[in-house]
C-alpha cells in the first residue's frame, strides 16, 4: 500500500516541477522569439508567430515550416539552457538575467544564451573566465533557481 502512495506522489510532484520551469518568454517566447532551431544552422534569425508552437508551456517561433518540422522531431536539442536566461548570470550570480538573441553560443551541442548591452558582452566574459567551470555552476545554480519567479 505504501508503494501505491509514493508512487502517486512522485508522479505528482514530477509532473508540478516539470510545469513550473520559469523559461525566459521576452516578447512572448524563448529567445525573445528568435528560431532556436536556426542557432544550430550557424545564424540567429528571428522567428514568425505563423511558425510557432508551444512545448512545456513555453512558445517557440521559428524562421520556416522546415525549422518548425525539425524542432517538432527533437524539442530537447533545441531548447536553450537554462530557461533561456543568460548562461554567465545564471553561472557567477545564480540570476535569471534577460538576453540578446544574437549573442548566443553552440557549445557541446546545447545552445548558450547571453546578455549584450550596454557595453557588456557576457558572452565574452563566459569565455574568458572560462565557459567549462562556469556551465558546471551553472547547471547547478539553475537546479535551485528554475522554478522560482
Amino acid at each position: 500500500m505504501n508503494y501505491f502512495y509514493f508512487s502517486i506522489f512522485f508522479i505528482v510532484t514530477t509532473v508540478i516541477s516539470a510545469q513550473q520551469i520559469d523559461y525566459n518568454t521576452d516578447k512572448g517566447a524563448i529567445a525573445s522569439g528568435y528560431d532556436v532551431v536556426s542557432y544550430f544552422k550557424g545564424d540567429a534569425i528571428e522567428g514568425d508567430k505563423k511558425y510557432s508552437t508551444t512545448h512545456d508551456t513555453a512558445q517557440y517561433r521559428f524562421s520556416s515550416q522546415e525549422n518548425l518540422n525539425t524542432f517538432k522531431k527533437n524539442p530537447e536539442k533545441y531548447i536553450p539552457q537554462y530557461g533561456g536566461y543568460c548562461a554567465y548570470a545564471i553561472g557567477v550570480n545564480s540570476e535569471k538575467v534577460s538576453i540578446d538573441p544574437e549573442t548566443y553560443e553552440i557549445r557541446d551541442g546545447k545552445l548558450y544564451l547571453f546578455y549584450n548591452s550596454w557595453g557588456v558582452n557576457t558572452l565574452k566574459k563566459w569565455k574568458k573566465e572560462g565557459a567549462e567551470k562556469l556551465a558546471v555552476q551553472a547547471d547547478v545554480n539553475w537546479r535551485q533557481i528554475k522554478t522560482k519567479k
